[in-house]
């Protein structure tokens, strides 16, 4: 199969999108198939990378189209960056029109650009815009989502991310997210017991809850790893037990997510069905227990109840965060046996190869 894999970042970026399309299309090509990645010659953290216009890395072309680079600091600096890899990303699909083109949702309305462009369009729908914009109290205009829901009309197939997320999308495939094949559970000896945050620090997640809980868990380690939009507000939140660091480089994120006792996932409840939070998957391949602060009945929230490797708490409930997470310092073999069952869940459901085999029949369905 010719497949044309299109999303604003990807390989050697760090950001979850980039790094499960990287994944994808590697063992696409470790196939046989011809897969070309259209991207960005920037980088998530870092607008003005100077990436090659075009390589090949393990057997996959990528074209790095041209497009302005004012980054994410300023609204009117990304719509930019946004309109101008639409144009781009618009001809070099026109080029491989014949090919199945897989597009992702970064920029958003990508799925848009590939339905004018292309004959055999999957899209791979990480976040529905622009309801994820008005959950957040961004006003769209109304012809957004028209656009939006006719491109997704007119695809082959429409990959999600979750039950929820499927009932919002017609001609829906769930195929969940995944992490690196290379993570695994390493054991750390530190006596004090600590709580991990990694990743994007977002407006999509809430983070009251956790620093509420940090002040009320003083002999209890905090360790925030990452960055995003909300990370300066976070740092002048936190208290003296609450520690930063920037993101892990991947072949060194099993020490980094295992450096810690359990793991925080957060979602805003206004947003279950539109985002998946990629974290979690990370958590359950280390075997650790999952602290999700969101809606009780959200995607996240059923897998942790249905398989206990973790628990869920209401958004603002500090006290039962808290009391979750005294509850795990006190039985360190009960907070492994959640670990435990999180990393067979992994195994079972969630590692790449199932997600892999799901996306080539998807794609020989196509073609």
């Amino acid at each position: 199969m010719r497949v044309l894999l299109v999303n604003r970042y990807f390989h050697p970026d760090h950001s979850a999108t980039s790094q499960i399309a990287s994944d994808l299309a590697f063992h696409l090509a470790a196939r046989g198939h011809e897969v070309t990645a259209v991207t960005s010659r920037q980088r998530y953290d870092d607008a003005r990378a100077g990436l090659a216009s075009r390589e090949s890395v393990q057997g996959v072309r990528i074209v790095r189209v041209w497009s302005t680079r004012f980054g994410r600091g300023g609204l009117a600096g990304r719509a930019l960056d946004y309109l101008t890899f639409y144009a781009s990303a618009f001809f070099a699909m026109l080029r491989s029109r014949d090919a199945i083109i897989i597009a992702m949702t970064d920029p958003p309305l990508l799925s848009v650009v590939a339905a004018l462009a292309g004959r055999r369009v999957v899209n791979w729908v990480q976040d529905l815009f622009p309801e994820v914009a008005e959950a957040l109290g961004i006003r769209a205009p109304r012809v957004l989502r028209r656009l939006r829901d006719w491109s997704l009309r007119r695809a082959r197939t429409n990959v999600v991310l979750g039950d929820l997320m499927a009932a919002r999308v017609p001609n829906a495939v769930v195929i969940h997210n995944w992490a690196d094949a290379a993570l695994a559970p390493i054991v750390h000896d530190d006596a004090r017991f600590s709580v991990g945050y990694s990743g994007n620090l977002g407006r999509a997640h809430e983070f009251d809850t956790m620093l509420a809980a940090a002040r009320m868990l003083p002999d209890v380690q905090f360790v925030f790893t990452g960055g995003g939009a909300q990370l300066d507000a976070v740092k002048r939140a936190a208290g003296a037990n609450v520690t930063f660091r920037g993101y892990a480089p991947r072949e060194e994120l099993s020490a980094s997510l295992s450096s810690v006792d359990a793991h925080l996932v957060s979602l805003q409840p206004s947003l279950e069905g539109l985002i998946v939070p990629s974290k979690f998957y990370g958590i359950l391949a280390v075997a650790r227990p999952v602290l999700f602060i969101g809606a009780r009945d959200g995607e996240l929230a059923r897998i942790i109840d249905a398989h206990r490797c973790g628990f869920v708490v209401a958004p603002g409930d500090a006290e039962g965060l808290a009391r979750a997470i005294r509850t795990l310092a006190a039985d360190p073999e009960a907070a492994a046996e959640m670990g435990r069952r999180g990393r067979e869940l992994y195994l079972a459901r969630f590692a790449p190869e199932h997600a892999f085999a799901a996306w080539e029949r998807v794609l020989e369905a196509v073609a």
